[in-house]
């Protein structure tokens, strides 16, 4: 049995937030679509849920962290190659998204990052193995 993730974040405006994951490329997920929460496949483990704040606040019984001045948590994705990392990153930036932090290029490990419209902290990296490494 495999085990998938699904990310539930809190977005201030749905409509927006669907807008921008799926201009990254990312397809909806119409069986998890309502009024108050849409869903974005980024990958056959990976599912991002993106939850009006009433109904998250409502689900979790907790304030939401205001992205403006502090982080929950670093979403990352790894992708296979550098090309991968900019194609996403700069199509997250098109789509409006703002930078997190500079670019991490450490030889073997390549990043970029960004914050979603909603402030939501995004890094996409890949590791380049040395010869002989499995991948």
């Amino acid at each position: 049995m495999s085990t998938k993730i699904a990310l539930n974040l809190p977005v201030r405006d749905l409509a927006d937030s669907t807008r921008f994951f799926t201009a990254l490329g990312f397809p909806r997920h119409e069986q998890l679509a309502n009024e108050q929460m849409q869903a974005v496949i980024v990958s056959d483990d990976i599912h991002v849920l993106l939850i009006d704040q009433s109904q998250f606040k409502a689900i979790t019984k907790r304030d939401i962290p205001d992205t403006a001045v502090s982080s929950e948590m670093i979403v990352q994705l790894q992708v296979d190659n550098r090309q991968r990392v900019d194609e996403l990153v700069d199509q997250a930036f098109a789509a409006g998204a703002k930078a997190a932090n500079e670019p991490n290029d450490q030889g073997f490990l390549y990043g970029r990052s960004f914050r979603d419209p909603d402030g939501h902290h995004w890094d996409v990296f890949c590791i380049n193995p040395e010869p002989g490494m499995p991948t």
